[in-house]
């Protein structure tokens, strides 16, 4: 059966990323992945997070915050509402995860980078979306602290990226948009390093349980995307 969007099961939407974005950030990026567009702002901080301080921990952090505008999705959402949705804080946390997964914070050293992904407009895979262009936006601020002789080696060790699967109609499909993502009978998402590790996998039957093998084989196709992600995010930051 044809997907929605007359796309290849295997196909991704069309994916840009425009760095530079934010002229006040240490490290910016705009990343469009179909109709989802999502803003990524990287703030440095030459200071490590307070827990951190209290306890007498050494090197440096990494976090993030997630949210979506009040006019992302097909109704407005108000801004009291943004700031009590316990979404937008799991999904914060996992941009955290992720992006800490594939930095030395000994390397790091004293200092925490903020990643700010506010999503301007939704059409499913924001949260994916988030950590892709995250990690650019975190590659240019550690970039920003080593051409002003603040660290001496980059503390990043590979690209991380992030892609949506799921089953449709009985068919395993590639990032989902939100037509497809209202109905699907699966809805995944993966983290993966460019080493082809997996960071993080978070996988649900909506409509019934699903098979072990096509969780593995849905994890084969993910990994695809996010080597073609990956090498989009090396390009931009070339």
């Amino acid at each position: 059966m044809l997907r929605p969007s007359l796309r290849k099961n295997n196909q991704m939407r069309p994916v840009s990323m425009e760095t530079a974005v934010n002229k006040s950030a240490e490290g910016s990026c705009l990343i469009k992945m179909g109709g989802t567009h999502v803003l990524c702002t990287a703030s440095v901080d030459f200071a490590q997070p307070t827990w951190k301080r209290l306890q007498n921990k050494t090197g440096g952090w990494v976090t993030a915050e997630y949210a979506m505008l009040p006019r992302a999705n097909g109704m407005r959402k108000t801004r009291d509402a943004i700031a009590k949705d316990h979404r937008s804080a799991e999904i914060s946390r996992l941009i955290g995860r992720a992006l800490r997964s594939v930095v030395d914070m000994e390397k790091l050293g004293r200092h925490t980078i903020t990643i700010d992904c506010d999503v301007i407009q939704a059409d499913g895979g924001t949260r994916t979306a988030s950590v892709t262009g995250g990690f650019v936006a975190m590659a240019m601020a550690v970039k920003w602290l080593m051409d002003n002789g603040h660290l001496r080696e980059n503390p990043i060790r590979e690209n991380v990226a992030a892609i949506s699967a799921g089953l449709w109609n009985g068919e395993l499909i590639l990032d989902l948009d939100y037509e497809e993502d209202c109905n699907a009978e699966m809805d995944a998402n993966f983290v993966v390093a460019e080493s082809g590790r997996f960071i993080e996998v978070q996988s649900t039957g909506e409509q019934h349980p699903f098979e072990k093998s096509q969780l593995s084989e849905i994890m084969d196709m993910a990994a695809g995307g996010v080597q073609k992600l990956i090498a989009l995010q090396k390009q931009v930051l070339e």
